[in-house]
């Protein structure tokens, strides 16, 4: 039985339509007008993309102390120039 059928028969009023959700539009003023994005938009961009940097050169740091100090310690591999 459909949720209108069984609303009616049991007399109750029809399902009320929700209204949009607006508490999450982006308000803030526009960087160009012409350019869909807001200032809002480009703050979390910059600094998404500053965690990444730090990510990446943390990643960078890792691997660099894998390859020159762990891997000759460990036996790995020996180094070309030592």
């Amino acid at each position: 039985m459909g949720e209108a059928k069984r609303r009616s028969i049991q007399g109750l009023p029809p399902k009320a339509i929700k209204p949009e959700r607006r508490d999450k539009a982006d308000t803030s003023p526009r960087i160009a007008p012409w350019l869909p994005l807001t200032r809002n938009q480009a703050d979390r961009f910059v600094a998404l993309t500053t965690k990444g940097a730090w990510v990446g050169i943390g990643a960078l740091v890792l691997f660099w102390l894998t390859v020159r100090f762990i891997g000759p310690a460990a036996g790995w591999w020996t180094l070309s120039d030592g």
